[in-house]
């Protein structure tokens, strides 16, 4: 049975953040790491864009610069999100290809389930939406996206803890008249967090929860970002995930 290394819950910013996502898939392609499972959290907050979109078509550029917000392009699809730096729990998966069906969907399909499960242990019914989101009572509480690059399997998402959706909209670009009270309720309606359902579990209890579930039937051992991917991660930060050449590609 293949080992993986798990890295337990750590901050970063979001260039960092995505910077490790891409020095731990190199180091996993080499075979220099374990398949690696990883826990982190964003500081400052941060919004991250996917690969084939526009900063300036999605973001309030100038209002996260203003707010102390990141902003940063992912190397996966997907659109716009915002990650509370006390809002979420967010996951990477990076292992070989072959180790998941070579399907898209169900590839997400068996990674969601982990997340499925791991909601499950907190009494929260939560169900798999193709093509990636996770909801829970109807509502998404789960939002994944994936790469594939070199045989290796990228897979990154949020579990949603507690949700500000006032402050999620200001930053992304809606139309200013959909930024109402009406359409913050609609909103409402379509997506809802952990503390939402049960303001009663911990941050703590959710961590908990996904690293049981993620490593069920795994052999597995805690470890850390090693000093080789940790000054990758630190020149890809700098040449890349904080650069506008970058971040304003498109």
């Amino acid at each position: 049975m293949t080992k993986w290394r798990i890295i337990d819950v750590e901050t970063n910013s979001a260039a960092v953040n995505m910077a490790l996502d891409e020095a731990i898939s190199e180091a996993v392609g080499k075979k220099e790491s374990l398949p690696t499972i990883r826990f982190y959290k964003w500081k400052p907050s941060a919004v991250s864009i996917g690969y084939f979109q526009s900063m300036k078509d999605e973001v309030d550029v100038e209002l996260c610069k203003r707010t102390g917000v990141d902003v940063v392009r992912r190397r996966t699809g997907g659109g716009a999100v915002y990650h509370d730096s006390n809002g979420e729990l967010t996951y990477s998966i990076i292992a070989p290809e072959s180790f998941f069906p070579a399907g898209i969907t169900e590839s997400y399909h068996q990674i969601c389930g982990w997340i499925v499960d791991a909601l499950g242990k907190l009494g929260i019914a939560a169900e798999f939406k193709p093509i990636n989101d996770i909801i829970t009572g109807g509502k998404k509480i789960s939002g994944n996206a994936q790469t594939r690059r070199n045989g290796i399997l990228l897979q990154h998402g949020t579990i949603l803890y507690k949700l500000d959706v006032a402050t999620m909209f200001s930053l992304l670009k809606v139309p200013k008249e959909k930024i109402s009270d009406k359409f913050i309720a609609d909103v409402k309606q379509r997506v809802t967090s952990v503390t939402d359902i049960n303001p009663n579990i911990s941050e703590q209890q959710l961590r908990e929860a996904l690293v049981t579930a993620f490593t069920a039937g795994k052999e597995f051992e805690f470890g850390k970002v090693t000093e080789r991917e940790r000054a990758a991660a630190e020149r890809l930060a700098s040449e890349r995930y904080a650069a506008d050449s970058w971040n304003y590609l498109r």
